[in-house]
């Protein structure tokens, strides 16, 4: 059985590149055959089925492939190393897409999709040859999976569903065992076990996936000489695709700020270069669509931006797949020998676009429309040239290695490189680019909804300005800002907001429809407003105050910009008292964290637990002692308690961390969100796990109840010695005895209590030591003198538990999240206008039945 879920999605794959080559077939048929006729039909009708096939083998594939990873068939290479025994469903769903494969293979579902909506939805017209274009594309991708080997050295394609013995070649294990199967797999990567890996891949995808479409409508065009008749069906497309992948990005962003500890979202790493440029120039694109279909301006400016748009996300994706980027990038995919196959997937549709539109270009109408100073689509075509200036910036650093692998094929030597300081080479740039952005929205959509008469420009202006530099000069005064860009940046983002928001009254004003170009400038403005504020006003505030170095060993930085925190021990952090509380573990089934102390793991399985001590909530109880709980003992959580010394404010934070034995210290930060700021959090360092820690060779205490001894410095008195009913771990049953020392130990803030266990099982003595991590003592109890009444306590000492933390304040951070939501719920907004308006003009109104009341004949218009 197992066996042959691999052979039915290798089928699937199969079947599923077939169909598609077929698909592209008849549609290409149709559209060349072109007048409408049995023929032309009988190829259309071929296409149409083929797609039909080809999405649902594409299905196939997908639930083949998420069978061998939920049932965790690890004879597949796949499954067991992205998967493993213990991990949630929710994060099976991330293991499905982890690997290239998988990559591909969601990539390839969302055009089939996409391929299914225009097949009802994109009229007789455009099916044929906009499908030929999708379907085209659907065999170069679904060929990346096929994992078919044509020569020793020549493959097409790598395969989801290889076999584990397969891919490890010749060793010993399968010798011994041909049928060998791990018991378990190597797991998914720590740093993606986060929910917004579970919808940020399908979201970003599916950003990629729309950018196709508008391609396909613009080739369509040049194919068959219509050459603003695209325009209407590809705008709602472009502005849908804009949304998503603006979001999919963002959602990136989030989960880099929410997961990585580098203190932010953003790091222009070249993965985030890859999509970024293509998402600057498919908003460039959709703008000019907008401005011809007004004016009659630019229609050879829209084929090409509409075209590079889908070009550069095949580029990004050589980038990122093929190796080029080796240790260039944190996010980038190894090569899996699919390099060559890339750069002709590249080639082939690059060339194509190229000679397509070489072949037309004259053939395009050229502008009909005088541009002045005046005229919003003026504004629009600078906004355009901007937002290009901004991707080739990127993209010509972005592409280095490219450049050098180039020239290092030719035979030369290349000393190109990155830039030392990339996030400064970018930033620089990209912060004008942002400025031009800001002032350009603000006045191409006042110019875009209000008539200008000659030289009235600066009236129109005027108002919004003079608000915008007025609140900019309070803000300054209030946060005494000082850099002369950021001054600029400020000032044309609260133009953008302001000049916006009256153009949005104005229509509200004349009961005109809101416009969703206006929300989503305003998104992009706060969005803007939230970058400069949280990144160049994000400041540190754990810096090291105590004029101690807490270890030479430790890198400088850690040293001066981290908090130590002894367990329950209140330390001060700028404005805030801090208390470290202890270790946390997450509990399958419960919402809240679980404290280490409390759960007994299990010697012989680390993923379950016996509860110490009842587990309450609320005064409800979740759990009782004794009981077996299953845990995910991967990551520890650190409980830090704030207290706002200026405002009698408490919250508590839970960082999360695991060390991990390839990857070192994975840390992550936990966030406190305020409306004005973050307070963002993460351990730098903690101590070492449980197996390797450090304890001194064991003392030996005589004493008797009631006498008080000194243990690593602490006064302990040693109260009672009592009987112990029910010890986790032991498994006592009638018979035993078991007996447990009662001591108090006197800490530094609060008092604690050690239980010790003494048992007799059967003929075998137990013990069960205690441990206080808070003061780095670990108790024993060792052994009865009945005849003097003695009883003999072990004593190790070890580091007391410590964490050392690092914490920022951003402010402002939620103005980012806020305008990328209205930026995507105004590019909806326009997305629904606009292809409601497409299919108001596709059922024109011809006729009547000849009496009151009747409803117009419709008729399909060509």
């Amino acid at each position: 059985m197992n066996q042959l879920v691999g052979v039915l999605g290798h089928g699937s794959v199969v079947v599923a590149f077939v169909a598609a080559l077929v698909a592209a077939l008849g549609y290409f048929q149709a559209t060349r055959l072109g007048t409408p006729g049995a023929p032309e039909r009988s190829w259309l009708l071929l296409g149409r089925g083929a797609f039909i096939v080809h999405g649902v083998a594409v299905l196939g594939v997908i639930v083949s492939l998420f069978d061998i990873i939920y049932h965790h068939r690890y004879e597949y290479y796949y499954a067991w190393s992205h998967s493993s025994n213990h991990l949630p469903v929710r994060y099976m769903i991330s293991c499905f897409w982890e690997g290239q494969e998988g990559s591909f293979l969601l990539w390839i579902f969302w055009h089939a999709v996409l391929g299914a909506i225009l097949i009802t939805r994109a009229g007789r017209r455009w099916e044929a040859p906009v499908l030929a274009v999708v379907a085209g594309v659907q065999v170069f991708l679904v060929s990346m999976i096929l994992g078919i080997i044509l020569t020793p050295t020549l493959r097409l394609g790598s395969s989801p569903f290889l076999l584990l013995r397969d891919f490890m070649g010749d060793i010993p294990v399968y010798k011994l065992n041909p049928n060998f199967v791990p018991e378990d797999g190597t797991g998914l990567n720590p740093l993606l076990q986060n929910y917004w890996m579970v919808i940020h891949p399908p979201t970003l995808f599916l950003g990629f996936a729309l950018t196709l479409i508008p391609f396909a409508f613009a080739i369509a065009g040049l194919w068959q000489r219509l050459y603003t008749e695209w325009l209407q069906p590809a705008l709602a497309w472009s502005l849908a695709g804009a949304g998503i992948l603006g979001i999919g990005i963002m959602m990136g962003a989030y989960w880099a700020y929410e997961t990585l500890n580098f203190g932010g979202y953003w790091n222009w790493d070249p993965v985030e270069n890859a999509v970024y440029i293509p998402w600057l120039v498919l908003v460039a694109a959709l703008h000019l669509i907008t401005v011809y279909r007004r004016s009659k301006t630019g229609l050879r400016a829209t084929f090409v931006l509409n075209i590079s748009t889908f070009l550069l996300i095949l580029y990004a994706t050589f980038l990122t797949r093929s190796g080029v980027l080796g240790s260039a990038s944190v996010h980038s995919f190894t090569d899996l020998g699919l390099s060559g196959q890339l750069i002709v997937y590249l080639a082939a549709f690059v060339i194509m676009a190229i000679v397509l539109l070489a072949n037309r270009w004259k053939a395009i109408p050229g502008d009909a429309k005088e541009l002045t100073t005046w005229n919003a689509e003026t504004w629009v075509f600078v906004g355009v040239a901007v937002l290009g200036l901004g991707a080739f910036q990127v993209l010509a650093t972005t592409s280095i290695p490219v450049y050098r692998t180039f020239v290092e094929l030719l035979g030369f030597h290349s000393s190109a490189a990155y830039p030392a300081d990339q996030i400064g080479h970018y930033t620089k740039f990209q912060l004008w680019v942002g400025v031009g952005i800001a002032a350009l929205t603000g006045t191409a959509q006042l110019l875009w909804w209000q008539k200008v008469e000659k030289g009235k420009l600066l009236d129109l202006l005027a108002v919004p300005l003079m608000l915008a530099l007025l609140f900019a000069a309070l803000f300054i005064l209030l946060g005494k800002m000082k850099n002369p860009a950021y001054i600029v940046l400020l000032t044309t983002g609260l133009f953008a907001v302001i000049a916006n928001g009256a153009m949005l009254l104005h229509l509200v004003r004349r009961g005109t429809r809101v416009s969703g170009g206006g929300i989503a400038h305003i998104g992009i403005a706060l969005m803007l407003l939230g970058v400069l504020y949280s990144s160049g006003y994000s400041h540190i505030i754990s810096k090291n105050t105590s004029g101690l170095t807490y270890s030479k060993e430790l890198p400088e930085d850690i040293n001066r910009d981290n908090v130590l925190l002894w367990r329950n021990q209140e330390v001060p952090m700028s404005h805030y008292g801090l208390t470290y509380k202890g270790q946390y573990l997450e509990v399958k089934g419960l919402s809240d964290y679980v404290n280490k102390d409390e759960l007994f793991v299990l010697p012989d399985d680390e993923y379950r637990a016996i509860l110490r001590a009842d587990l309450k909530k609320d005064g409800k109880v979740l759990a009782k002692l004794g009981d077996t709980l299953d845990i995910y003992p991967e990551n520890t959580y650190y409980e830090v308690a704030f207290q706002d010394k200026q405002s009698a404010r408490k919250f508590t934070l839970y960082p999360r961390a695991q060390v991990n034995p390839e990857m070192g210290l994975l840390a992550s930060p936990d966030i406190k969100v305020f409306w004005d700021h973050d307070i963002y959090a993460h351990v730098s360092t903690v101590p070492k796990p449980d197996e390797e820690k450090e304890w001194s060779p064991i003392q030996e205490y005589h004493v008797k109840a009631g006498d008080t001894l000194i243990l690593n410095d602490y006064i302990t008195v040693l109260r009672a010695i009592e009987p112990a009913t029910d010890v986790t771990g032991l498994g006592l049953v009638k018979g035993d005895i078991a007996l447990q020392a009662d001591l108090l130990i006197e800490g530094e803030t609060r008092k604690y209590h050690a239980h010790p266990v003494f048992a007799i099982k059967g003929n075998q003595v137990g013990r069960v030591a205690d441990e206080i991590p808070d003061l780095g003592l670990r108790i024993t109890f060792l052994a009865i003198d009945p005849q003097k009444g003695e009883f003999t306590i072990g004593v190790n000492t070890s580091q007391k538990d410590y964490i050392i933390l690092k914490a920022m304040e951003k402010p402002y951070i939620n103005l980012l999240w806020l305008g990328t939501g209205l930026m995507g719920l105004g590019l909806a907004v326009a997305a629904v206008r606009r292809s409601r308006e497409g299919r108001e003009k596709v059922a024109e109104p011809v006729g009547t039945a000849g009496v009151v009341g009747a409803r117009p004949v419709r008729r399909v218009v060509a």
